[in-house]
């Protein structure tokens, strides 16, 4: 239909054939999705990924040539321009993985015997630019990366940026995003509508120059913004 929005555009990445087939199968079935190619080592990720310029990049955490996380960060790092959207899916449930997956700029963080309706949704809600982990991986696991990575001679600083760059609307939302609240959620919590706290979040993230949720829930833990985990 001529309304209708273009599909996700997946790229599928593990070393795994049968792996690969499953979600190539399970994927391609979803009437809003297109797998666009496959990977089978992280080399050959990077390479299709800014051949073919995926929305969302589904990624094996171990795989050779280049692990998945090295992989993640080269598309979407710091320096990287135009970054896909990564979503990490992995058999190990290891903190360390967690940790250097968001640190490489993922979006998101799934184990591999997540159900394939798991698996579909996390591709669509990474590819709206919202935060995504597996459940096993706990708030408490965030704060933990995040007080990992605290530049402590630097957080009360950039704190007090934070607090000034936000309006006291902005700053409610920011904490709940932290939280790990979704934009329904957050509606429910402010008492408005699912739309303007989307408005909300794409200011947020404007204004802190953060590419998604999963930075925002970072920041607001390094900086102290958010619930103890």
């Amino acid at each position: 239909m001529s309304d209708a929005q273009p599909p996700i555009r997946v790229l599928v990445c593990d070393d795994q054939e049968l792996v690969r087939t499953g979600y190539v199968t399970i994927f391609s079935s979803q009437p809003d999705m297109e797998v666009v190619g496959e990977a089978e080592n992280g080399h050959e990720a990077v390479e299709a990924a800014r051949r073919l310029r995926p929305d969302v990049v589904v990624m094996d955490v171990r795989m050779p040539l280049l692990d998945g996380i090295r992989a993640t960060w080269e598309l979407a790092g710091p320096d990287a321009e135009d970054a896909p959207k990564v979503l990490v899916v992995t058999t190990f449930n290891v903190d360390s993985y967690v940790y250097d997956a968001l640190r490489a700029g993922a979006s998101g963080f799934l184990l591999k015997d997540s159900p394939p309706a798991e698996l579909v949704n996390g591709i669509r809600t990474v590819a709206r630019g919202e935060a995504l982990l597996a459940p096993a991986v706990t708030r408490r696991l965030i704060g933990h990366f995040a007080q990992h990575v605290r530049p402590a001679d630097t957080a009360s600083a950039a704190r007090r940026n934070v607090v000034d760059t936000l309006t006291p609307r902005e700053l409610e939302v920011f904490r709940l995003i932290a939280e790990g609240l979704s934009n329904a959620e957050i509606a429910t919590a402010l008492t408005i509508t699912p739309e303007t706290v989307k408005t909300y979040v794409s200011r947020i993230l404007a204004k802190l120059h953060l590419r998604d949720r999963v930075q925002a829930v970072v920041l607001a833990h390094k900086l102290g913004l958010a619930p103890a985990p």
